[in-house]
């Protein structure tokens, strides 16, 4: 790529971005179509030259686009919401991106008569509605308040989420042997290795160092370190052979998890703004208005199908998780349009084929121009046709749409788990991903152990296996301390299941539990070191006695670094928890009403915050004696928001829960001593 070539390209595409801004800006259009207008008016294909000299600098800027694009949408994410409306917005997304996938290509190979990749990635771009220009649309109409629209963003948003993983097993297939299962299953497993690891290791570490970094109250040193963060996930992941725009969309939701979210959100939208707008130009740019025209009964054919197609699924599936009629009609003709990802996905298949001469991208940006621009028309239009048809409804219909959303809400209400089942789920949902994280380890450090460092160290490239073999090792041995924590929890657990909850617990429920315990506990451990085993075929270094020094020096950080690896696990259980929780706590933040200065007597009261290193976490209060101990009385735990009132002798204490406990003041000083607390609160 020549220099000065790049910026004088970039320097025209700016400038066209400037203009195209203020004149659609002035005239209320949306700037998106300018955009993609000012490509095709600079493209080749419309005056038979390019206004701009390197065709590679254009690439390029779409690729950053693609990139900043997917990172705010990941910023934008919001846990809390989707957690309120999940049980329409999963099953519609998913009902639609698979039925519109099946759709998509199934028209390619059977009406197109194009091959099964081509036909994947077309299924792939009429997939997904388009984000941010419905939240444009939505806006201008102030429409912000109506109950449809949370439904509808928290569909488009499952959308985006299911089609990043649609577009890492399309980018995997299309580098591999087709559409074999073997490739599938391979870009399906690798692809979830790839999301526990960098979402659990993320969000332990970059939050932390995000809000350590907002602290020194230097926005440039904040901006750049998450964009640090985010182009290095973008470069492992397509080292990995997926996409840029999964690793940007994974470090934005990571960003959206600290408590600076909103700062972070600020500093990176002129960014967002400048890159987006050049990459809707570089749509333009590959546009061929006379190739959209020899297409165009197949852009209309498509646009029809996307217009049906994904009113249809929406609708259905709406009704079917309880939605009313007229907001189901509305989230029906209001996805009923694909927008920016459609873009992407073509972008990406000219990219890694390398088959430009396919008409795919013509036909995906036309079906993309037209359903955009009938979208706020038909949101307009959906008011007065989900009216007609709830009044037009005849009443039985009416009536057992009623009861049907009735007996699905009780449904619900009834479905919620107990305590006890939430902690077995807990339990055994973290030890899969405990064990997924010892695989993400192992293969990262396989991938590194294949490269070459004889430019970069002479020793490192003779040592390497025994450093990368050492390295990988000593985190898989770190995260055996606490998989055996949950495991004894785990089995604790269980054995209640066995024995029965009651209060007083005789001998032989006692013996039982403590068995059924340590069983876990052991079965856990031997398929950990089974997959550490596994792990290590190929990661041992050839000469016995460097083989020989790597286990012994392992065997004895294992032995004498066990209590710590422990603290580790439960300070990094500690950091997740606060990441995930980190919406809820800015929003009680917010809402934290101005109170005054009351003295209160705390001389038979206290309460005490368990931090991640105390010796309490994963102990009960049984196993404690803290009656015995101390003499003080536990009457109610905090954990994450939620108070529990004169919790049991199993009640297992964990890292942030906050103890409300009475007693005279020597108990409460020994009760504080016994759980090494901090501060009291």
């Amino acid at each position: 790529m020549n220099e000065g070539a790049f910026f004088q390209d970039l320097a025209v595409m700016m400038a066209a971005v400037g203009v195209v801004s203020v004149v659609f800006a002035r005239f209320r259009l949306p700037k998106v179509l300018g955009y993609i207008l000012a490509g095709v008016l600079m493209s080749e294909h419309t005056w038979g030259g390019s206004f701009l000299v390197d065709p590679k600098s254009i690439n390029t800027i779409g690729q950053l686009g693609i990139v900043f694009l997917m990172f705010t949408l990941g910023l934008e994410f919001s846990a809390g919401e989707m957690k309120k409306v999940k049980h329409v917005a999963v099953p519609t997304a998913l009902f639609d991106t698979v039925m519109m996938i099946w759709f998509g290509y199934t028209v390619g190979c059977h009406f197109l008569g194009w091959g099964a990749v081509p036909s994947l990635f077309l299924g792939a771009a009429i997939c997904d509605s388009a984000t941010t220009l419905l939240a444009k649309t939505i806006e201008e109409m102030k429409w912000g308040g109506r109950p449809f629209v949370r439904y509808i963003f928290g569909s488009t948003i499952c959308e985006d989420i299911f089609c990043v993983a649609v577009i890492a097993l399309i980018t995997g297939v299309a580098h591999g042997d087709g559409m074999s299962a073997g490739a599938v299953a391979l870009s399906l497993g690798g692809l979830g290795v790839f999301f526990v690891g960098v979402l659990v290791f993320g969000l332990v570490y970059v939050p932390r160092l995000l809000n350590r970094v907002a602290a020194m109250k230097d926005d440039e040193t904040l901006l750049l370190t998450l964009l640090g963060c985010c182009f290095l996930v973008s470069f492992v992941a397509f080292k990995f052979d997926y996409s840029l725009a999964m690793g940007a969309f994974l470090v934005g939701i990571l960003g959206a998890s600290s408590d600076v979210h909103q700062r972070l959100h600020e500093l990176a939208a002129p960014l967002r703004n400048m890159f987006a707008a050049m990459f809707f130009v570089t749509i333009g740019l590959l546009v061929d208005p006379m190739a959209c025209l020899r297409h165009l009964p197949a852009i209309l054919g498509l646009s029809l199908l996307v217009l049906c197609g994904k009113g249809f699924n929406c609708f259905t599936m709406s009704l079917l998780t309880g939605q009313k009629v007229k907001d189901a009609v509305q989230t029906g003709f209001g996805l009923a349009q694909i927008g920016e990802f459609a873009y992407m996905v073509a972008l990406m298949y000219v990219g890694l084929t390398g088959d430009s001469a396919s008409p795919m991208y013509q036909i995906v940006v036309g079906v993309s121009l037209i359903t955009t621009c009938l979208n706020p028309v038909m949101l307009r239009m959906s008011d007065p046709v989900g009216d007609w048809l709830e009044g037009h409804l005849p009443a039985p219909v009416r009536g057992g749409l009623a009861a049907y959303r009735d007996w699905l809400e009780r449904f619900r209400t009834a479905a919620v788990p107990s305590q006890l089942q939430q902690h077995l789920r807990s339990r055994v949902v973290w030890l899969v991903v405990l064990g997924a994280l010892n695989l993400c380890v192992g293969v990262l450090v396989s991938v590194l152990d294949a490269q070459d460092y004889t430019k970069f160290s002479t020793f490192l490239e003779s040592h390497k296996k025994i450093f990368f073999c050492f390295a990988g090792n000593l985190v898989c041995l770190s995260l055996l301390a606490p998989m055996a924590g949950l495991a004894q929890s785990l089995g604790r657990d269980v054995g209640q299941v066995l024995t029965g909850g009651a209060r007083k617990v005789r001998k032989w429920q006692h013996a039982v539990r403590q068995l059924v315990a340590w069983a876990v506990m052991a079965a856990v451990l031997v398929l950990a070191f089974a997959e550490i085993v596994m792990l290590n075929v190929h990661l041992l270094p050839d000469p016995f006695l460097a083989r020989v020094a790597v286990l012994a020096v392992l065997a004895g950080v294992g032995v004498f670094g066990w209590k710590r690896f422990k603290r580790m696990g439960r300070v990094a259980s500690y950091r997740f928890q606060r990441a995930v929780a980190a919406e809820k706590r800015r929003a009680q933040k917010a809402k934290r009403p101005v109170a005054l200065t009351v003295s209160v007597p705390t001389d038979f009261y206290r309460r005490l915050e368990i931090e991640p290193g105390s010796p309490a976490v994963g102990e009960t209060i049984r196993s404690l004696d803290i009656r015995a101990k101390t003499g003080a009385s536990v009457v109610g735990v905090v954990r994450a928001g939620e108070t529990f009132r004169n919790p049991g002798p199993t009640w297992c204490f964990e890292p942030g829960d906050v103890v409300s406990a009475i007693g005279d003041p020597p108990q409460l000083a020994a009760l504080h001593q016994l759980l090494a607390c901090g501060p009291n609160t």
